[in-house]
């Protein structure tokens, strides 16, 4: 049966969204002291990743040593200011993405990548285990051409090693980064705040 949750609509089929913006905490969960949202502090750098349920994925970054913070939100689609059920509904064309605030001085964008590959299947399309739709896809958003020649080049490394493993082709997407809308103050770091919360994140076992 059709499934239109798995085609991403055109700019005149999606929602018309809202001028206003999603209220999100001051202060990240895990990282006490430390913002949710702009400015950071200086000579620090952002990434933004969608690789299936956003619950999970910003778990697997907050860990990493070197991130000041993280949030979840919606990008890559045509809906301002989105609400969940509307990104659910498969009519915004948005991706569930994680926002990652980085110190390249202590951990590089490369870095950021092999846990971007490692933690999901790029292989699944409009798809993450038995989440399905698209904005489960996965995703790397760029800001800059040193970061789209990284991220491009760690993809044909990657799908080379998945199909030395019999996998299929990576479906990741590799664009520039668009506008990020911040989720509900509730899908903020939520497996912090729920650690026996659903995580359908999983990874092809290959090391990258």
């Amino acid at each position: 049966m059709f499934d239109k949750k798995l085609i991403l609509p055109t700019k005149d089929q999606a929602l018309p969204g809202r001028t206003e913006s999603m209220p999100v905490p001051r202060e990240h969960f895990v990282y006490s002291g430390h913002v949710l949202v702009p400015p950071f502090p200086d000579g620090h750098k952002t990434a933004l990743f969608g690789l299936g349920c956003f619950w999970g994925a910003e778990r697997k970054f907050w860990q990493l040593e070197g991130v000041y913070s993280t949030a979840v939100g919606y990008a890559g689609g045509y809906t301002a200011n989105p609400t969940y059920e509307e990104v659910c509904s498969g009519q915004t064309g948005h991706n569930e993405v994680v926002l990652v605030v980085y110190d390249p001085t202590v951990i590089s964008y490369d870095s950021l990548l092999k846990v971007f590959w490692q933690s999901h299947d790029p292989t699944q399309g409009m798809r993450q285990g038995n989440d399905r739709g698209t904005q489960y896809r996965s995703g790397i958003y760029y800001a800059t051409n040193a970061e789209a020649t990284l991220a491009k080049q760690s993809k044909e490394l990657f799908e080379q090693k998945l199909k030395a493993a019999g996998l299929g082709d990576i479906t990741t997407e590799i664009l520039p980064e668009p506008s990020f809308y911040y989720a509900e103050h509730y899908h903020q770091q939520y497996l912090a705040k729920n650690p026996g919360g659903y995580c359908g994140l999983g990874g092809t076992g290959v090391t990258f």
